[in-house]
């Protein structure tokens, strides 16, 4: 299993895009949900710091997360769309319970 934690904070000069980021993430939720190997695909966004957002990802194998990078989520929506107005700090990590 692969856990990946990922947090966006959209930079300083698209903050008025915030609103399209978190619709753009919703729908790539949806869509990742959807793919095979799946387990978990949450998007959070910070009610702290509107320019931030959480991705919590657990995908079966590192297989279906290489697969995942495939397919229209990552390859139509996050690389192109939100990937460019974002900083991104990726934690891997291990799940303890």
């Amino acid at each position: 299993m692969i856990c990946a934690n990922i947090i966006l904070t959209v930079k300083e000069e698209f903050a008025s895009d915030i609103d399209d980021i978190g619709a753009l993430l919703t729908q790539a939720g949806r869509l990742s949900r959807q793919e095979p190997g799946c387990e978990r695909f949450e998007v959070y966004h910070s009610q702290s710091d509107p320019r931030v957002f959480m991705l919590c990802e657990r995908w079966e194998s590192q297989q279906t997360l290489d697969a995942h990078r495939l397919a229209e989520a990552y390859t139509e929506i996050y690389m192109p769309k939100v990937r460019p107005r974002v900083d991104r700090v990726p934690h891997v990590s291990t799940l303890l319970e």
